[in-house]
């Protein structure tokens, strides 16, 4: 190869190197300019099924509290000073509600469950803990568990439901604390039957292990099972509530169980960095939402079945092959929609939606689920109980009709 050709070879790879640097910006900024659109519109919308309080501005947020927090409590009361006040009484509302003996405030649920586990596994002499392989410690907290408290996590199941008796009873080798995620999030907000329930606990109990419930979201159980949050609560040893994911707090969790193991937990959250000088604002957001947002999960979920069958009748009205609802008949206010395109075309078509119609019908974001297909989770709160099974499947022939013209200029 002679100079000028070597020359014009490296010139080639060169203007190639660039136009794969300008593609890989140009995806970036779309990448950017869609996010702040979505974030415009889950802001902006004038309908949706779901409208969370964090995704409003610090001047919403705030006016909230200020509007609501004196309904729950005496703002003439001294601010809270290490966990004190408005934190106990908190601590004292949780425990009535699941019925155990006390519960602690945390600042983060990743710190709630780790500093559980890690005191039930003191106590058992084990430190393996056996959970499935789509619980949130496995799938969102960077192995919390051993790379920061030491636990061993073993992995009953990865199907995609809660683990049965069978798998609990002949798991082979031996775990200290069983931990259940209720709902399971990552397989569809999915729950087993009440009765699958108490059999599961009940091997766990024939291994001599503790059950820890990683219940998030157990707040909106109870239409489900048919049993109240104490009876729920009461078949395992402790149990962690979030405040901000069904309850629209500002952040926070709890752990609720006997006196002893909350007494210890509080040990452990100040060594882990969780005992704050005040935390009135998100504890004044969680009484809130237990005043506000709890009675009406009930609700929420009932309806949720109501869109959830409004939205495959939409979908097959609108010709779309293999659309489809998991769980079919929701076990919470929460499930998956399945379709046969690729996300980026969905991302695009739900904020297209909402930026031309100013309905919001997914408003979270589509994520790859295979080859061609992609899923979202839907919620139904508040805002959703408006919604007519008309609503949403007039929402849905706008969505499909974006969808098919975006899809034919992405063709094109």
């Amino acid at each position: 190869m002679d100079e000028t050709t070597e020359q014009g070879t490296r010139d080639t790879q060169a203007a190639g190197g660039t136009e794969d640097a300008r593609g890989a910006e140009d995806a970036e900024k779309a990448a950017g300019s869609l996010a702040e659109r979505r974030s415009a519109v889950l802001r902006e919308a004038r309908r949706t099924l779901s409208r969370a309080g964090a995704r409003s501005t610090l001047r919403d947020r705030l006016a909230y509290l200020h509007e609501s927090a004196a309904d729950v409590y005496d703002l003439d009361e001294p601010a809270d000073i290490y966990g004190n006040g408005v934190v106990e009484r908190l601590e004292e509302r949780v425990a009535a509600l699941l019925g155990t003996e006390a519960a602690a405030f945390f600042p983060t649920g990743t710190m709630a469950q780790q500093v559980a586990l890690r005191c039930w596994a003191g106590r058992t002499g084990n430190s393996a803990v056996a959970l499935h392989a789509l619980a949130h410690p496995e799938v969102h907290e960077r192995h919390a568990l051993s790379q920061v408290s030491g636990l061993r996590p073993v992995r009953l199941t990865n199907e995609p439901r809660l683990p049965t008796a069978d798998e609990v009873r002949d798991f082979p080798e031996p775990f200290g604390t069983l931990m259940l995620e209720l709902p399971l999030r990552d397989a569809g907000f999915v729950l087993p039957t009440w009765e699958e329930l108490g059999d599961v606990v009940e091997a766990a109990r024939e291994r001599d292990a503790v059950v820890h419930f990683d219940g998030a979201r157990l707040w909106e159980s109870t239409v489900h099972f048919g049993r109240p949050l104490a009876e729920i609560a009461g078949l395992a040893d402790s149990v962690y509530v979030s405040f901000y994911k069904s309850l629209d707090a500002f952040g926070g969790a709890a752990l609720a169980g006997p006196a002893t193991l909350v007494e210890e937990a509080k040990v452990w959250r100040h060594r882990y960095g969780g005992l704050m000088f005040q935390q009135f604002p998100t504890a004044l957001s969680a009484l809130v939402g237990l005043d506000r947002e709890l009675p009406r999960l009930p609700d929420c979920v009932r309806h949720a079945r109501v869109v959830a069958d409004a939205l495959r009748t939409g979908f097959s009205e609108a010709g779309v092959p293999w659309a489809r609802v998991h769980p079919e008949r929701p076990h919470t206010h929460e499930f998956q929609v399945w379709l046969p395109y690729e996300p980026d075309l969905l991302n695009e078509t739900a904020v297209l939606q909402a930026e031309e119609t100013g309905t919001l019908l997914f408003a979270s974001g589509w994520r790859p689920g295979g080859p061609g297909l992609a899923f979202t989770e839907v919620g139904v709160r508040a805002a959703g109980l408006e919604w007519t099974p008309e609503d949403v499947t007039a929402a849905v022939a706008d969505f499909v009709s974006l969808l098919r013209r975006a899809d034919g200029h992405a063709g094109g």
